[in-house]
């Protein structure tokens, strides 16, 4: 999911190797790596793991249609809205200590949420999931530079890090399919109990370093999540109840009245948790802005094609998660590739061009119909979408912290990751109202009506149902791909930058 970075300098004086009692032995390095590395790929998989066994959490628990989205939806507003003060609590309590509670926290998240008997409690499980993960995620980037030494130790761990970064959804898709399949949906959240009480075990490896000073913003935190889960309510609401609903109305100013008071105190505060300074810049802000776009057509792609392939394809949870590998394969090869085309192009010229492909992967999956095959439809298309948005993380995220002053690199890299998570958030509950709607029109309550032919296996009820259903995701990709030349338009408005010299100061931005 998402990380924050904080850089060697901030963590411990040039020229030192972190804190004092770094282990020395390459095997207590061998082991820190190990729980830095375990960590991130847990708290990176958790934002997919869940999306293949979603139709078999709604089926089992009885979740309504509205409240599906809320699953994927709680866990990446609580991550991304709690992510900087994560970030900001590690600096100033300890890493070390403020990652072991994040762990501790996700980990009995994981048990709540594995055991939970209805809808409520496990979207409950699932924001305390997210709260974990903000306190864990920032900590990690940052102890690798307290605890291994400057050098091929030090670069080896961010490797290592980055790779996580990069192959937790992958994983997260292929277990979740996995562990569906051959034992229930709740391993989906009991897998990480194991893993969580290991990385627990291995933290007396990690090395703290030395704390800063200052103070949290408490009132920033509160302000800024509470408006944004007010929004995310409020667009949910909408499109189930009407936007002259009473509740709707009262959501949707609510979020205004929260994000207006959230600016002011960033403004005013002097230890802010989102310095607005860093939107001076035109580059920087037209990065986030960007990626919050990407985020919000990305979500969105994993959540209605698991749901088209398992419920109207008829696939098995574990067929579905080898379904992804192309796209997996393709993001992979366009990161890789855009990473050594920033220093011979101006990032504009690789990310414009990377949007514009994502969003004809998009439109291609708008063609979509109940019978569509996977070798000539589903699979090009996969892989034609993570080949554009391949092409379009490494520029941005490079966007984001070039020429940022030293002191907040760690925080302009957290941002970027924010906009991802808070973006996929509200995407994804603006494309599940428009899908949701766009299927009710062609057929009265279609998702229920297709869950009632498949019991009851009134073929001809499958077959309308199947349809409108279909036509309701078709919706939703093009308005993600809508989304996807919204960024475009973004990158070509705002970031002017010219090529990067070196992407080594960029963080890893995570997929999922």
């Amino acid at each position: 999911m998402s990380a924050h970075s904080t850089t060697a300098a901030s963590a411990a004086p040039p020229g030192t190797s972190g804190a004092a009692g770094a282990p020395s032995g390459g095997r207590h390095l061998g082991l820190a790596l190990f729980v830095i590395a375990a960590a991130q790929l847990m708290v990176v998989l958790d934002a997919t793991i869940t999306n293949i066994a979603l139709p078999s959490m709604q089926t089992d628990l009885g979740v309504s249609d509205a409240n599906l989205a809320w699953i994927v939806n709680s866990y990446a507003l609580a991550f991304g809205g709690l992510l900087l003060l994560g970030g900001r609590a590690g600096d100033l309590y300890g890493r070390r200590r403020v990652f072991r509670a994040g762990i501790a926290v996700f980990t009995l998240a994981s048990l709540l949420g594995g055991l939970a008997p209805n809808e409520e409690l496990l979207i409950g499980a699932r924001i305390l999931q997210g709260v974990g993960a903000a306190l864990a995620a920032p900590s990690a980037l940052a102890l690798i530079t307290t605890t291994f030494p400057v050098g091929k130790a030090r670069n080896t761990a961010m490797g290592v890090y980055a790779a996580m970064g990069g192959v937790g959804a992958t994983v997260g898709l292929l277990m979740g399919g996995v562990l569906t399949d051959v034992l229930d949906w709740r391993w989906v959240f009991f897998v990480n109990i194991p893993i969580g009480l290991a990385v627990l075990a291995g933290t007396r490896y990690l090395v703290e370093a030395e704390r800063d000073s200052g103070r949290l913003d408490v009132p920033g935190a509160i302000t800024g999540t509470g408006g944004l889960i007010s929004l995310v309510y409020g667009i949910t609401r909408g499109g189930e109840h009407g936007w002259t609903n009473g509740l709707t109305l009262v959501s949707f100013t609510a979020a205004l009245a929260l994000l207006t008071a959230f600016l002011v105190l960033q403004a005013r505060t002097a230890h802010p948790m989102m310095p607005l300074r860093l939107f001076r810049d035109r580059n920087r802000w037209g990065s986030y802005a960007t990626m919050l776009f990407i985020g919000s057509g990305m979500f969105a792609t994993f959540y209605f094609l698991t749901l088209y392939m398992q419920l109207i394809l008829g696939y098995s949870p574990v067929r579905t998660g080898f379904a992804y590998l192309p796209f997996s394969f393709g993001m992979a090869a366009a990161a890789g590739i855009s990473s050594k085309l920033v220093a011979r192009y101006a990032p504009r010229l690789i990310a414009g061009p990377g949007l514009v492909v994502a969003a004809a992967g998009m439109l291609w999956f708008a063609t979509l119909e109940p019978g569509s095959s996977y070798a000539g439809h589903l699979m090009p298309a996969m892989f034609v979408t993570a080949l554009g948005l391949g092409m379009g993380f490494v520029p941005m995220t490079l966007g984001a912290v070039s020429g940022v002053a030293h002191e907040d690199t760690g925080i302009a890299s957290a941002l970027l990751n924010t906009a991802q998570q808070i973006g996929g958030a509200l995407g994804l509950a603006v494309l599940s109202t428009l899908s949701t709607t766009a299927a009710n029109d062609k057929l009265p309550e279609a998702a229920s009506a297709l869950y009632r032919g498949l019991a009851s296996q009134d073929f001809a009820l499958v077959a309308r149902a199947g349809e409108a259903v279909t036509h309701g995701y078709t919706v939703a990709f093009a308005a993600a791909a809508c989304m996807f030349l919204a960024g475009l338009a973004v990158t070509a408005f705002a970031v002017n930058a010219g090529r990067q010299e070196s992407g080594e100061d960029a963080a890893p931005v995570h997929m999922g």
